[in-house]
């Protein structure tokens, strides 16, 4: 099988899967009774991801004790890419009170970087690939579904999960939430 027909089988596979968590979360909103609470598992600090055009390193560990808002994403996936200029808009009128926002794109670094030529957002974006569908997992999203947010207080713990695309209403409600929580 050539490489690019298993490009699109993995990019099928991929917006089928999508599909079906949206669905889940339309019908459920946020992902249930334990989405929140809990602390941050070490293995979404323990992170070191490659940024978008060799840019360098993301290094999550740097980000403890900051309210943080980490949104899995991925360059095929129509609700994640909708978000990213809402979310880049958090990210600017939010630093100054110690926010910080990551995106970890589920997806191959040239998609990535051509996305961001086009739409270029002002935080800091970790390329991590399909394997981050199992921290994805392990964070509390079991579908694996895109995009999900992580929402974190400065003490480390899990203030919200979402799956699905965010809304203003939701940053405006973590914000007020974990500053004055």
């Amino acid at each position: 099988m050539s490489a690019n027909r298993r490009q699109w089988l993995a990019y099928g596979a991929a917006a089928v899967a999508a599909a079906g968590a949206g669905a889940a979360w339309w019908m459920h909103g946020e992902l249930g009774a334990d989405a929140r609470g809990g602390e941050v598992p070490d293995a979404l600090w323990s992170l070191r991801l490659p940024r978008p055009g060799g840019t360098g390193e993301l290094v999550l560990a740097d980000l403890r004790g900051k309210p943080t808002l980490v949104n899995f994403w991925a360059t095929w996936c129509p609700p994640c890419v909708e978000e990213m200029p809402l979310l880049d808009r958090f990210h600017r009128e939010q630093a100054a009170n110690g926010w910080q926002v990551v995106g970890i794109a589920v997806d191959r670094a040239e998609p990535v970087d051509r996305f961001l030529r086009r739409v270029p957002v002002g935080f800091p974006i970790g390329v991590a690939g399909a394997q981050a569908l199992t921290l994805v997992k392990a964070l509390g999203n079991e579908s694996g579904g895109l995009p999900f947010t992580m929402v974190m207080d400065v003490g480390g713990g899990v203030h919200a999960r979402r799956m699905g695309k965010v809304e203003s209403a939701d940053l405006q409600a973590w914000q007020r939430a974990v500053v004055h929580g």
